[in-house]
């Protein structure tokens, strides 16, 4: 073989692998599926080695791509990291941060602009998204999370445990008996998380014996889908409080029984080690996020 590495080709075959088809590889890359062929078709005359079979999905590694896919992504994503790296060296200012999608729409997003108007010489960058990051790979400064707190290799930040209150719209609760316990939510819809099983969790540790009626309702996979529905009167909604505290101080919605359910899972903020993490922003972020929360308690 020559001096000169394939990259391009190289590259091709690890999106290729990483994607399950040309098209997706293509796009990934931002060039044609012609283009992703071309590329293939080039390393495996320089290699003499068939690297893909094909498939009615699409193309799967062969025997020769399997052994060699797992170094060679390897090898990229270093690459990738390291070129973010060398961004954040020349002193690049914008601070992406990844959050859950309700978090960012009902808490994060409206309190951005305090944080932009004390540090103006930092750009944030909010996505919302609950797809795990890799934080030395993906180009996220922050990402924050709903889970248990593993995180290795990673500082988790613990934020807060948020509790489950069931909500209703006033016009839903208007005209009819008030629930009084428990047991009296289930006279009304129930609107459904997407595993149908906050509620009846909820009823458990009410001390509610096992009804039917508990996992019946449209269901929704996420919370602020939940308040939205819950808003036009569809049902009660089993919903973090967090998220649904400018529609209750609006009037939106109101919370049908002070029950509170405490969850185990709680929202952490996630940063690379303070001797990996380059980015100025990133500690003053952090120290604004927690300063914001703690008002919010109070």
């Amino acid at each position: 073989m020559g001096a000169v590495l394939p990259l391009l080709a190289l590259r091709a075959f690890v999106e290729t692998a990483r994607h399950g088809s040309l098209k997706a590889a293509a796009e990934a890359m931002g060039v044609t599926s012609g283009a992703i062929s071309q590329q293939l078709k080039l390393l495996q005359e320089r290699t003499g080695v068939s690297l893909f079979e094909r498939t009615r999905q699409g193309v799967a590694l062969s025997a020769a791509g399997t052994r060699v896919y797992p170094e060679l992504k390897r090898a990229f994503d270093q690459i990738e990291a390291s070129l973010h790296t060398l961004e954040r060296l020349k002193g690049r200012q914008t601070l992406r941060i990844s959050a859950a999608p309700t978090f960012a729409a009902s808490w994060l997003a409206p309190r951005l602009a305090q944080f932009s108007a004390q540090h103006p010489h930092i750009d944030v960058q909010l996505d919302a998204s609950t797809q795990l990051m890799d934080l030395h790979r993906d180009g996220v400064d922050i990402a924050i999370r709903h889970g248990l707190g593993r995180y290795p290799g990673l500082e988790a930040r613990h934020l807060f445990a948020p509790v489950l209150l069931p909500v209703a719209s006033p016009a839903l609760l208007d005209g009819a008996a008030v629930p009084n316990d428990a047991a009296d939510c289930l006279r009304f819809p129930l609107l459904q998380d997407s595993d149908r099983r906050d509620w009846r969790l909820w009823f458990d540790a009410m001390g509610v014996d096992a009804d039917p009626r508990m996992e019946r309702g449209p269901a929704f996979d996420d919370d602020l889908l939940l308040i939205r529905a819950a808003e036009a009167g569809h049902g009660i909604a089993l919903v973090r409080d967090i998220h649904a505290a400018a529609e209750i101080a609006a009037g939106r919605l109101r919370v049908v029984l002070d029950q509170p359910w405490p969850q185990a899972f709680a929202y952490y903020a996630l940063s690379l080690p303070a001797e990996e993490s380059l980015h100025p922003g990133v500690p003053l972020f952090l120290a604004w996020l927690e300063a914001q929360l703690m008002q919010h308690a109070g």
